[in-house]
């Protein structure tokens, strides 16, 4: 989950409510869904929040949400801009990042604390939207030291995104204190050799230039020349991406934050070649883009959602709390057209609405009901299972976990020494080759399509990356360490109507100075017997274990899993200095 640092002074200033102590606000917060995770060195509020809500990884965002939860603002807001002085001319631009944005901010008092606020939004949205600069990178620059080009079409300044030869063009870089060429900063600068995987494959680089020369390297670093300071008042805000919409909508954000500190936001023309890459061919586009949009809601759906009964009145009302807009449309049925703000990159379906309506109600308001049916619920023959599992490994001495069924390609396949998928044999399903036999854990897995943190791009197709997760985190503590967990795997499965397909899976490692394959076997046997299962182990191979201490789990015949003793490739991979046995088996095995 995203944690943002927001100072509580800076939250009462921004918010007009000086009254409020530090514990009225964290409730306060606490009622827009932030939890309050401690304080900062500096006794500023740490607040970790649902990743979809990205309009509040700046204090204005949060000051802004918490204005409308108290009242004070209502319905949409949209800034004023004014027209734009400002081009982006679009030219010979790297077709692997061929999109770019921008906006100018005017009459800004940054100061100490906004200039901080702006340095985490930004670097927020790098790490979340962003995708860490790979989807979309941003660039703020004092307007003051850009000396623009005359724009091509009518009156006006022009600046120009292109692509140079990394070894040529020049430049002094934030933090250097000389001249240093693209391929320089990669090699040499600390940034770029953080953020120069990213264009390390292009043969051209991107480059944004004004009359004087070049002045930012996108995604990698800034020029020294258009350095923001606390003295900036004037900003130019550009972003370059694989994707408009994405960096579009970043834009949106930090313009919302940057007009609540009393800035004004210009536009800017994003004027793109004829011949230039992408679904903008020859296109200008009008930037920011503070357009809203409407979701459609039905009255009978948010009674039925929320439990609770509400007139045409009360509705409305609690959407302008929310932040929306709400008015009535009589077809059939009472339903109401929502107004989205530019700022919401969240709200993709009518639920959103419904979601922020009993926000703005309050869930702690709610009152809890019996379901108007006949039936009687009753335990599922797979949660008994499970819970007489996790019950038996507990006996065992395992310590049960409960850990995210979301991951990453790097720990769920190549920090276990396995190979990752190409993206032909995901689309299709195919199991990929490995050197080994097909071995558990590689097989394609389920990819999210607009992942918001490079932290949580696929689902896990196996639970052991998530174990050995936990023992990277936990080098502080006691050993031994006996860990067990029951949880969610999934697959890419043409033959499942989903195209997923999904099982419970009983992961359990031993990490201790004496741990071997014979400990996690026995562990494996007791609980086998437990449930009248027959056990067999014959030989097998597998990347992620020693080679001759793996063995296959098969039980009444079936082969279900596999269990050893972790390869010392893995457990260098994981900073673990003690041996690691391990087994994991399909929980219907036990059945």
């Amino acid at each position: 989950m995203p944690v943002v640092d927001v100072d509580p002074d800076e939250l009462r200033r921004l918010t007009g409510h000086d009254e409020k102590d530090d514990d009225e606000l964290r409730s306060d917060l606490f009622d827009l869904g932030l939890e309050f995770e401690g304080l900062t060195e500096d006794d500023e509020f740490q607040l970790e929040f649902a990743p979809d809500r990205l309009d509040r990884l700046s204090v204005e965002g949060v000051a802004r949400s918490l204005r409308y939860h108290y009242g004070d603002d209502r319905g949409v807001y949209v800034p004023s801009t004014n027209s734009a002085e400002w081009t982006i001319e679009v030219e010979d631009q790297p077709a692997e990042r061929p999109y770019v944005t921008g906006a100018v901010v005017r009459g800004l008092d940054m100061g100490e604390d906004a200039l901080e606020s702006l340095i985490q939004v930004q670097e927020k949205l790098h790490a979340t939207m962003g995708r860490k600069r790979a989807k979309g990178a941003i660039g703020v620059h004092d307007l003051t030291m850009l000396k623009g080009a005359p724009a091509t079409e009518g009156t006006g300044k022009s600046i120009t995104y292109t692509s140079v030869d990394p070894d040529e063009e020049t430049f002094v870089p934030l933090d250097a204190d000389r001249e240093m060429t693209p391929n320089e900063v990669i090699a040499d600068h600390e940034t770029g050799q953080t953020y120069g995987d990213l264009v390390a494959d292009f043969d051209r680089v991107p480059a944004i230039y004004d009359s004087i020369g070049l002045f930012s390297f996108p995604p990698v670093i800034n020029g020294q020349r258009t350095e923001v300071s606390e003295n900036s008042r004037d900003l130019f805000i550009e972003m370059t991406g694989t994707d408009q919409w994405t960096i579009d909508h970043m834009l949106n954000i930090v313009c919302y934050a940057l007009e609540a500190r009393g800035g004004t936001v210009e536009r800017v023309a994003v004027e793109y070649a004829d011949d230039a890459p992408g679904e903008y061919v020859g296109r200008t586009l009008d930037r920011p883009d503070f357009s809203t949009r409407t979701k459609t809601v039905s009255h009978e759906r948010i009674e039925s959602i929320l439990g609770v009964s509400l007139d045409e009145r009360e509705v409305i009302d609690y959407a302008e709390r929310a932040g929306l807009d709400a008015e009535e449309t009589r077809g059939d049925d009472l339903a109401y057209d929502v107004e989205i703000p530019p700022y919401r990159v969240d709200v993709l379906h009518p639920l959103d609405v419904i979601d922020d309506i009993g926000r703005a109600l309050g869930f702690n308001s709610l009152e809890p009901t019996y379901p108007d049916v006949s039936t009687v619920g009753g335990r599922h023959d797979r949660s008994r299972l499970e819970d007489a599992a996790r019950d038996a490994l507990v006996g065992l001495g395992f310590e049960d976990l409960l850990n995210f069924h979301m991951t990453n390609e790097a720990e769920n396949f190549e920090r276990m020494g396995l190979s990752a998928p190409r993206a032909d044999e995901r689309a299709s399903g195919d199991d990929r080759e490995q050197s080994d036999d097909d071995c558990l854990g590689a097989a394609a897995p389920v990819t999210i399509q607009e992942p918001y943190s490079e932290d949580y791009t696929i689902l896990r197709t196996w639970a052991l990356p998530s174990l050995l997760m936990v023992l990277e985190n936990n080098t502080h503590r006691r050993y031994p360490q006996d860990l067990a967990e029951i949880g969610l795997a999934a697959h890419v499965d043409d033959d499942v109507n989903t195209g997923a397909a999904e099982r419970r899976t009983v992961a359990g490692v031993l990490a201790r100075t004496d741990a071997s394959y014979e400990d996690a076997k026995a562990r494996l046997q007791t609980l086998a017997e437990s449930f009248d299962a027959e056990l067999e182990t014959p030989p097998t191979s597998h990347p992620s274990f020693i080679s001759g201490r793996a063995a296959e789990v098969v039980l009444d015949g079936e082969s279900v899993g596999v269990l050893g003793e972790i390869h010392p490739k893995v457990l260098v991979e994981h900073d673990l200095e003690l041996p690691v046995a391990a087994f994991e088996f399909r929980l219907d095995g036990l059945e």
